[in-house]
């Protein structure tokens, strides 16, 4: 057979296959292959990767023998409906982790007494257990992180991990000064006293994978000196990366090819990078804290919570709800409610 001969078959199978295989249209969106190193999904790229060799293998087929044209159709049309389905799945965890990062499911709550002593200490120790009894209404996980204890019983401060589905947008609008008004225990003339407590939620959101783009890098290649051997002194093998948006720069020198410098300079810088993203994610919440916590002085409240006359009023929305004992066991959710549609207006 000439090689002409082998040619005119070969030519009319790729234009076969033109004509057969499927377009995924959803191919653009998304590649399978950068969710590799996530766990919940590696099964699916595992599963893109055998139909991408079906693919191949299929191609390939049509190419040699066109008369494999119906058979490889076929095929083509299963690979496809398959491909779109992880394709959709895919999409879904992508749209999931959007919603992550601006709805994280992990919050640290920190209650802090403020103004009233004794009974402002006793007060942040509530309104904590009201936050952890409401966690555990919503099947939400939590640990505590810190307690520091009054002398006379209570919180000073706490803080507590609450790990749990819409945990940060349920509990958003509990920053800010609470207020309660009532007769203390320790009050023999029945005075009714008002003390302070401060709420901060502090949401924890997912470290983001570092994906560097090659444009931002300056990469710089010179000669290692030093030992091993007369390769390192002749040939470029050290490798120096300067990451231009930061400023970041890392060198690499012991090992003896560029390659193996480039890839361990690279990885370095990652590292670098990923270091400086974490200290201003932790300097952003540092001021977030700050921000939510406030003087604890009683102009700054956003709810009240009045024993005597069993009413619940938060001044942001100007609603009340009766039933204290209720609501500090942990029954919040109709308050939480209004809160969120007063937010969204429905």
């Amino acid at each position: 057979m000439t090689v002409l001969s082998q040619r005119v078959p070969l030519q009319a199978g790729r234009a076969a296959l033109y004509c057969i295989r499927p377009t995924m249209a959803d191919e653009k969106h998304i590649n399978p292959l950068d969710f590799a190193d996530d766990r919940r999904v590696s099964y699916l790229v595992e599963e893109w990767k055998r139909l991408t060799q079906a693919e191949k293998d299929a191609e390939e087929l049509v190419e040699v023998d066109p008369s494999m044209q119906e058979l490889a159709k076929k095929e083509f049309a299963d690979i496809h409906e398959q491909k779109e389905r992880l394709l959709a799945e895919m999409e879904h965890i992508v749209g999931t982790e959007g919603e992550e990062r601006e709805w994280p499911n992990e919050v640290v709550l920190e209650v802090r007494a403020g103004v009233g002593g004794d009974e402002a200490s006793l007060f942040a120790e509530e309104l904590a257990r009201m936050y952890l009894r409401f966690a555990e209404i919503r099947n939400w996980k939590w640990r505590a992180l810190e307690e520091s204890a009054s002398m006379q019983g209570g919180y000073k401060e706490a803080q507590f991990e609450i790990k749990g589905e819409n945990c940060y947008r349920e509990l958003r609008f509990e920053t800010g000064v609470h207020r309660v008004q009532r007769v203390p225990a320790t009050e023999k003339a029945g005075r009714i006293h008002t003390s302070t407590a401060s709420v901060a939620i502090l949401p924890i959101y997912k470290r983001t994978k570092i994906v560097i783009n090659p444009v931002d890098l300056e990469v710089e290649t010179s000669r290692s000196g030093g030992a091993g051997g007369q390769n390192v002194n002749k040939v470029e093998t050290a490798v120096r990366i300067v990451h231009k948006p930061t400023g970041i720069d890392v060198k690499c020198t012991s090992e003896r090819s560029q390659a193996q410098n480039r890839e361990k300079a690279m990885t370095l810088l990652a590292s670098k990078l990923q270091q400086a993203q974490d200290e201003a994610a932790a300097r952003a919440r540092a001021a977030e804290r700050k921000a939510q916590v406030g003087t604890g002085d009683r102009s700054e409240k956003i709810r009240t919570y009045n024993f005597p006359q069993d009413r619940v009023t938060d001044h942001r929305i100007k609603e009340s709800w009766s039933n204290v004992p209720a609501i500090m066991a942990g029954r919040i959710g109709e308050i939480l409610k209004a809160l969120d549609s007063a937010e969204t207006g429905e």
